[in-house]
């Protein structure tokens, strides 16, 4: 029973840890193609659609998109691919 035992607790360590190292990481994105005011909102939709993403602002004045998201659920590259496929292409402000 015991060598039973220990294989499983490990097994349920790993899991346990692999989901408390999940964050949430916000990043803002420079987005191009945003030339009127309704442009903002194509742009939310298309990274709320992303799983695992919890919070996006857009900001037509800055051309940026801030967004907030669960990094084990996805990551940047879905994110821009997100917007570039809305006809927003965007990257990593830097």
């Amino acid at each position: 029973m015991k060598k039973l035992l220990m294989p499983t607790a490990f097994t349920l360590c790993l899991f346990a840890s692999s989901a408390a190292l999940a964050a949430d990481k916000t990043i803002t994105l420079a987005v191009k193609n945003m030339y009127c005011a309704a442009c903002p909102h194509t742009v939310k939709a298309s990274l709320e659609a992303v799983p695992g993403v919890s919070k996006v602002a857009v900001s037509y004045k800055d051309k940026t998109a801030t967004v907030t998201f669960d990094d084990a659920k996805t990551g940047v590259n879905a994110l821009t691919a997100a917007t570039t496929n809305a006809g927003y292409p965007s990257a990593p402000k830097g």
